[in-house]
């Protein structure tokens, strides 16, 4: 029996063709492979089903690989104990127990435990898990994936070459990041993180800006400089590894990391950030090569009108202006160089990388090898100073031509420049001897000092302090002689150097964007990341510190190396030759250009691939070599934008803002992950602390604002607008990002806090739930109503309340699947979003008989903690569809008794779009004391520019004559509403009562009633059959279900006979209990006693005397008003008075108007004069 089932298992591998077996002869047909004694054993079950020769040897060699192999030999011992793993492949061992009648009670298993650290685990594991050897229908194996509980009659097999977790997606581009080879990904930490990271940190600014840096502002703030920007980077290298080993970083490397965390707002908008940095990176390396070029390597290629070197980086006597527009020129044409090496594929892009990464490494080993040399051997290079400041050496060699004089090889030693004669004729005019600066020079002896003197405690100690200069000054507080001084190009502080050393720490995320070639990156990452990060830093601190010690600090401040015939000044110290940092430096800018300017186009089709931004969506393409052209034409366009900037330090000020919002992103991502405490939060980096991501994001944010505030906020400003535009195109992208939980965690806290009881007045506030009824079936109509009454919520919006649109879906038989729903909702949301009313859309589905429990459910369960509607918001119902009536009057009924407020529009088509503008008059009639619900209602819709234009009225109805009380009462409003800071125009309408109008009013009610019979008698005979009345709709429990509903229906068509006709006078209590004592009566009873012939209902005239004489008042004085808001009486709690004669008595008082809103208020919206 366990054979049999061992042997059964191999179904699992693929759907093969059945076969049954009785005999042992078929079975060793099938497979020739299978011992006789497992054929015996097998022959016993007639009914167990066998994989056919094709089928298995399909399975297995699939399992295998897909490599046609043999099948492989089953090996059958007599004791459990001899079954062993084989090493060889093609052998599967079977163990044969003892089959007696208690081998059903015996446990056979083969455990096996997987090592979920490594994922190169074995993908062909065959042993199996049987327990209590039961023959069991659903069964378990790992043979390459996880067969989880298969039926028998199940035939779809997941796919052999699959790996186990293949359920498991990251959502973003469907390309993952490959070796450009084609190649399995199997770089290592070294390889494919430290190397790497290291190349495209250390840069040019090193070589051509940190001796500066220690000379300006000494080796003390140069070391505080160094330490803010290490810092920052190696917080948020810890904070990457964090952020990236939790989960798996698609293609778009550091962009799809920060948009699947940040969201599709905010990662589209640090994405084009990052991206802006790398094109703006290209720039910056560009124009620091042919700094190196121009000034180091061939001045002479300088384009000029015979001036050459550093004359025309002072006079400005170029053929372009000015060196800076050298510097445009050749970056320009260095652009479009290698703009046509990256056009020729990524495959001429890596040729570079390793001969940048050499040249960077051997010129830094150079630096510290000459500190070391020129200590030993004190052959320091020499130079000319004057009074402290360093004497320029072409301006010096000129006159030394002009005077004849043999200079010899002064590239060896500057000392024979230091002539008195030169010196003096460089200093004094012939023409104006007795000028400033040649008094000067008379005034001091001129000296040819050791400028790099080698490991000094003397020279380290001058180093320490800070000496700032400002533009023109060789000196601090003293401006230099053009013609002759070495002296500086711009102002200089603390913080503007800070940001010209910057981009100098960039490039840490070179790991994250090589993910797709990583053979682990959830180990390389981190460990390549933050020990690139620390290697680079420690060179760093190494280079200021051999400056700070081995150069004298005059020659520090010599930015371009004039006081060293056009050397740079680092190459000057390096051994054994300057030119391995001159040309390591220029090569390594080069390629570091390239790696820049081949990374931007890409992530910005990894950008436009997430189709978040539309108008990138051109950029998605890509040629038939999977290059993206169009990309790499807008990159260049922008590089060139940043090249005419023209120097390294103001490309590198702007450069410094998109890096930094792309690190204080990072930052921002483990710190919400972490203070969350996400379920999703399972990086397998454990070395990290949400304090470490908050400070770095602060070091960012403080870097960015101390360096220049100006370009700071514009950064902040282009991302703001960026996460604005994706917001209003509407971004479909749901990533699970760290925005949604923290907001999912805020809603939660501030729900927490809200308590959940009824506000105070002075926080009450209309939270809207639109109650929407159409024939949501026929998706072709626009139903206008609903329309509408989503722009009249989206024009309440100023009470900044909750809102929420249910959809009410009425069914009987058919029944409505959930995708019907999703669409309804869908609907509903969309028209939502279009008349930008933020809230809820959902559906409601109910059966006709079950409307009262269904929305009794709605009211009481809808909302969370004190966040829950309270205001209704209804449309006028169709007269003609009696279901209709019935739901919308449990929808009155039911809401009321929740205590909430009911507001009922008639005319809802005729309401204004969002792009109307009114003008004119909203009248609100304040008849009942209502605690000011009205006056809110007013107010919030004048704050909408629907409304702005239009005056607020209100009326306030008495029916004494007396004038004195008159003027008492309008005094007393005056002063009301001027507490609750309103402005509105009061009237006080005095609302006569006589018999002839009471006369005309019964002849009015009886001639409406008989026009609304014919109407009523078809509703009854269409839709009175019983199944859509509620058991609470009728009291009479004595009379069956059935004859209570007809009753209910007879009735209908009998309340028009008219037999008392009564006077009434118009009071405010009056009207307020106009239904009070519909109460208490009992309409169904009433109903069936009309049907058995005891009587006849009689429509009450003095309501409907009342209803007509309000509207005589209402049109007499807002005939051609924009808008009425009334008060609702008290409403009937019997669904039949609410329908028969509730509802006729709103429609005649608001007969002829154009647009009314009914306002019924449950006593706790009172609007308080308070503060």
């Amino acid at each position: 029996e366990l054979i049999a089932l061992s042997l059964r298992l191999l179904r699992i591998y693929s759907t093969p063709t059945v076969v049954m077996s009785r005999s042992e002869e078929d079975l060793t047909r099938i497979h020739p492979t299978v011992p006789p004694q497992v054929a015996a054993t097998v022959s016993r079950f007639p009914a167990f089903s066998l994989l056919s020769l094709d089928g298995y040897q399909s399975a297995y060699s699939s399992m295998r690989g897909g490599a046609p192999r043999p099948l492989p030999t089953i090996r059958v011992s007599e004791d459990s104990r001899d079954v062993t793993p084989s090493e060889d492949d093609d052998t599967v061992s079977i163990a044969l127990s003892s089959m007696d009648n208690h081998s059903k009670s015996r446990r056979f298993s083969t455990i096996t435990q997987l090592n979920t650290t490594n994922e190169k685990s074995n993908h062909c594991d065959r042993r199996v898990s049987i327990e209590d050897g039961a023959l069991s229908r659903k069964m378990t194996g790992t043979f390459g994936n996880l067969a989880l509980f298969k039926d028998d009659d199940d035939t779809s097999m997941p796919n052999q070459s699959a790996s186990i977790f293949s359920a498991y997606t990251t959502p973003g581009p469907k390309e993952r990041a490959t070796s450009e080879h084609g190649k399995k990904a199997n770089l290592g930490i070294m390889l494919g993180v430290y190397l790497p990271t290291i190349q495209h940190i250390l840069g040019v600014t090193m070589f051509i800006r940190l001796f500066w840096i220690v000379g300006i502002a000494g080796l003390g703030y140069t070391t505080l400089i160094l330490l803010l920007c290490s810092l920052c980077t190696f917080l948020t290298s810890i904070s990457l590894s964090a952020v990236a080993t939790n989960g798996v970083v698609e293609s778009g490397g550091a962009y799809f990391m920060i948009s699947r965390n940040l969201g599709a707002e905010f990662g589209s908008a640090v994405g084009i950030l990052f991206y802006l940095a790398n094109t703006v990176a290209t720039s910056m390396y560009l124009v620091g090569g042919v700094e190196v070029m121009l000034m180091y390597l061939a001045p002479g290629m300088t384009l000029s009108l015979g001036m050459t070197g550093s004359e025309e980086h002072d006079e400005g006597h170029t053929f372009f202006g000015s060196q800076l527009n050298n510097f445009r020129f050749y970056g320009t044409l260095f652009l479009l160089l290698e703009v046509l090496i990256v056009a020729m594929g990524v495959k001429f892009v890596q040729l570079m990388a390793p001969v940048s990464l050499m040249c960077v490494i051997m010129a830094v080993l150079a630096v510290f090898a000459g500190g070391i040399a020129n200590k030993v051997t004190d052959s320091g290079q020499r130079v000319c100073e004057l009074n402290d400041s360093l004497i320029m050496t072409y301006p010096m060699k000129l006159v030394a031509r002009d005077q004849s004089i043999d200079a010899g090889n002064i590239s060896d030693n500057y000392c024979v420049l230091c002539d008195k004669s030169i010196i003096t004729d460089l200093y004094c005019d012939k023409q104006h001897s007795d000028d400033a600066s040649c008094t000067q020079m008379l005034a001091h002896e001129v000296e040819c000092i050791n400028g790099f003197p080698g490991f000094n405690v003397a020279t380290l100690m001058a180093n320490l302090q800070p000496s700032f200069l400002n533009e023109g000054e060789s000196k601090p507080q003293t401006q230099a002689v053009k013609r002759a001084e070495v002296r500086q190009d711009h102002d200089s502080s603390f913080f503007l150097l800070l940001a010209i050393w910057f981009p100098a720490v960039t490039g840490i995320l070179t790991g994250t964007n090589m993910s797709g070639d990583l053979a682990d990156p959830q180990k390389s990452i981190p460990g390549g990341t933050i020990a690139a990060t620390s290697t680079t830093s420690l060179i760093y601190f190494g280079l200021a510190l051999i400056f700070g010690s081995c150069i004298d600090r005059r020659v520090l401040r010599d930015k371009f190396g004039k006081s060293l015939d056009q050397t740079m000044v680092v190459a000057s110290l390096a051994w054994p030759s300057p030119w391995i940092v001159t040309i390591g430096s220029f090569l390594s800018t080069f390629g570091a250009a390239l790696q820049c300017l081949c990374s931007a186009p890409r992530l910005l089709q990894s950008i436009a691939k997430d189709d978040v931004i539309p108008a990138l969506s051109p950029f998605a393409r890509v040629t038939k070599s999977n290059e993206p052209f169009l990309g790499l034409l807008f990159t260049a366009v922008i590089a060139e934008a940043a090249i005419l900037l023209g120097e390294v330090d103001a490309i590198a000020e702007v450069l410094d803002f998109f890096f930094l919002m792309c690190y204080a992103s990072v930052n921002m991502i483990c710190f919400l992950h972490s203070i969350l405490k996400a379920p999703n939060w399972r990086p397998r980096f454990k070395y990290y602390h949400w304090s470490l991501s908050l400070i770095g994001a602060f070091l960012c944010f403080f870097i960015m604002f101390a360096s220049d505030w100006k370009k700071a906020l514009i950064a902040c400003v282009l991302t703001f607008s960026i996460y604005k535009y994706v917001e209003w195109k509407g971004a479909k992208r749901e990533w699970g990002d760290g925005i949604r939980g923290l907001a999912l965690t805020t809603a939660q806290y501030s729900l927490l806090k809200v308590e959940d009881k009824d506000p105070h007045p002075k926080n009450w506030r209309p939270q809207l739930m639109l109650m929407l009824t159409s024939d949501w079936k026929d998706k072709e109509v626009t139903d206008n109503r609903i329309v509408s009454l989503i722009n009249l919520a989206a024009q309440l919006k100023a009470g900044q309340g909750l809102a929420i649109a249910v959809g009410l879906v009425a069914y009987d038989k058919n029944e409505i699947t959930r995708k019907e729903l999703d669409e309804i909702k869908s609907d509903i949301t969309r028209r939502m979003s279009k008349s930008r009313l933020r809230g809820f859309g959902k559906t409601l589905v109910y059966r006709q008989n079950q409307a009262h429990g269904t929305i009794s459910s709605l009211f009481q369960s809808i909302g969370i903690g004190g966040l829950r509607p309270n205001t209704i918001l209804l449309n006028w119902p169709n007269f003609d569809d009696y279901e209709h009536l019935v739901v919308f009057a449990e929808q009155i009924i039911l809401g009321v008794q929740m205590e909430n407020c009911m507001m009922l529009t008639k005319g809802i088509t005729a309401f204004p779009e969002g792009t109307d503008r009114l003008c004119g008059t909203i009248d609100v009639w304040w008849i009942v004391q209502d605690g000011g619900i009205l006056m809110l209602i007013a107010y919030l819709l004048k704050q909408h520019k629907v409304w702005r234009g239009c005056r607020l009225r209100v009326f306030v109805v008495s029916e004494s004559s007396d004038s004195s009380s008159l003027l008492m009462v309008q005094k007393n409003l005056q002063k009301h509403i001027y507490q609750l800071r309103i402005d509105a125009e009061l009237f006080v309408v005095n609302m006569n009562t006589d018999d002839e109008l009471t006369r005309e009013v019964q002849e009015k009610t009886a001639e409406m009633e008989l026009k609304r019979l014919p109407k009523l008698e078809e509703m009854r005979a269409r839709s009175v059959t019983g199944s859509y009345l509620n058991d609470s709709y009728s009291n009479d429990e004595t009379l069956p279900r059935s004859e209570t509903t007809r009753a209910f229906a007879r009735s209908v068509s009998t309340m028009i006979k008219i037999g008392e006709q009564g006077e009434t006078s118009f009071t405010e209590g009056r009207y307020a209990d106009l239904f009070a004592d519909d109460q208490s009566r009992d309409f169904s009873s009433e109903a069936a006693s009309t049907a058995n012939g005891n009587g006849t209902a009689k429509l009450n005239v003095q309501k409907m005397n009342t209803a007509v004489k309000l509207n005589k008042v209402i049109m007499e004085n807002s005939p051609d008003s924009q808008l009425v808001i009334l008060t609702m009486p008290i409403i009937p709690k019997k669904i039949d008075a609410f329908i028969n004669q509730y509802m006729t008595y709103l429609d005649v008082a608001s007969e002829g108007l154009k647009r009314v809103i009914f306002v019924h208020g449950s006593g706790k919206e009172v609007i308080t004069t308070q503060s």
